[in-house]
């Protein structure tokens, strides 16, 4: 089961235009994303950084990522979800500018500075951008938040092949930023004005008239235990991604001998794989149940995980990353839509998915930092498995994201 109504809404040519635009935003963080990473060997060289220092710099996106994610909802709460999505992929764009020049003067802190911009506009979006998708979801009555983690999927297979183009003839990084910021741009001014205003706002009305929907139960979230349990997965699944999305070039290159241009190939077929699990997700969703989906994930991105950590063969290793990708792939989405569903009538669904979503920015807020000083004294190869054990964890949590109407039936059933 899905968090998708049983019954299937034609979709009006409003909603598909919607449906396309919120495809074409979450694009935008996983082109410039994976931009960014696959220069970190380079960016590493060109600014002298040891691993921990990297891990320091990494820790910008952290700060601002929470930052985004704790300051979205409210925001969305009262500007509804139009304004935080646009003022999220700006900052987004902004970041990337900004990392380019701080690449530029060779700064440390002015990459810093970049990737916490970069964070916070990433941030912003993700729950306006995830609570946009879910009403589009309910809307249409048809499964769309894992193709919505898709677009973001495919977003950076593009930035990774673009990546490995610009590694392999030594393009220089601030050109490579600049580039890709401006490409970003095109779509926020183009899908920006199919997203509705007024939704989102719990007060007030829309332009429309309507008044805004307003949620009076509200809870405790910290004494729903289940809540809790899926916050758990979903920090386990963010690990396992950020993980690779951090440290996965310098992870090949240094942990299995991979030159720059290799180690962002193997992290493009570690962004292939969550792309393909993520398109693939809603029709396995709907075949297998949420629990079944991520169990499975969490045992594949363990094993993905565990060959890349101790098995010494390099093409072993780099097949295995497909693994570690097709099992990362669906852990936020599915976690974010469970959280959506699992509250009780009247209770603010904003408010669940940026609970749930903030526990797994605990990881990467958590996880550079904490991978790089690990790395700096027993490499990242064994850093990484920290990554394993709680993704393992989650394996046997995974029954907490069954969907509500399965845990509780209604009367009559």
């Amino acid at each position: 089961m899905t968090s998708a109504t049983t019954s299937v809404a034609p979709v009006s040519r409003d909603l598909a235009r919607r449906r396309l635009a919120l495809l074409a935003f979450f694009f935008i963080p996983g082109i410039s994303l994976a931009s960014w990473i696959t220069r970190t060997p380079a960016v590493r060289d060109q600014l002298e950084a040891s691993t921990a220092q990297m891990g320091l710099i990494l820790f910008g996106l952290s700060i601002g990522s929470m930052a985004g994610i704790l300051g979205s909802a409210p925001l969305v709460r009262r500007l509804g979800t139009k304004p935080v999505t646009l003022l999220g992929l700006l900052l987004i764009v902004g970041g990337v500018a900004l990392i380019g020049g701080g690449v530029l003067l060779g700064s440390g802190i002015g990459a810093f500075i970049g990737l916490a911009v970069f964070g916070a506009g990433q941030g912003l979006a993700e729950i306006a951008m995830n609570v946009e998708g879910a009403e589009v979801e309910r809307l249409s009555g048809r499964s769309f938040l894992p193709y919505l983690h898709g677009a973001f999927s495919l977003g950076t297979v593009v930035g990774a092949s673009l990546g490995i183009l610009f590694t392999a003839i030594d393009f220089p990084v601030p050109a490579h930023m600049a580039i890709i910021a401006a490409i970003c741009l095109i779509p926020i001014a183009w899908g920006i004005r199919y997203v509705p205003s007024g939704f989102g706002r719990q007060r007030g009305t829309t332009e429309t008239g309507s008044i805004a929907t307003v949620y009076p139960v509200r809870r405790p979230l910290w004494k729903d235990s289940r809540l809790l349990i899926i916050g758990a997965i979903v920090l386990a699944m963010a690990l396992a991604e950020g993980a690779a999305n951090d440290w996965l070039p310098l992870l090949m290159v240094d942990g299995h001998g991979y030159d720059p241009a290799w180690g962002s190939l193997v992290f493009a077929g570690f962004a292939l794989a969550m792309t393909i699990g993520r398109f693939a997700g809603g029709a396995v969703i709907d075949r297998f149940g949420r629990v079944a989906v991520v169990r499975a994930s969490a045992v594949a991105g363990a094993l993905g995980i565990a060959i890349v950590v101790f098995v010494d063969n390099p093409v072993v290793a780099g097949i295995a990353v497909f693994f570690w990708g097709l099992g990362a792939s669906l852990g936020f989405p599915l976690t974010i839509s469970a959280a959506g569903d699992t509250g009780e009538p009247g209770e603010d669904p904003a408010r669940r998915v940026s609970a749930v979503a903030t526990t797994g920015y605990i990881a990467f807020l958590v996880g550079p930092p904490m991978l790089g000083f690990l790395g700096e004294h027993y490499g990242l190869r064994s850093a990484m498995i920290v990554v394993l054990a709680v993704v393992a964890v989650a394996v046997v949590l995974a029954p907490a994201v069954c969907p509500r109407a399965d845990v509780e039936p209604a009367p009559g059933h």
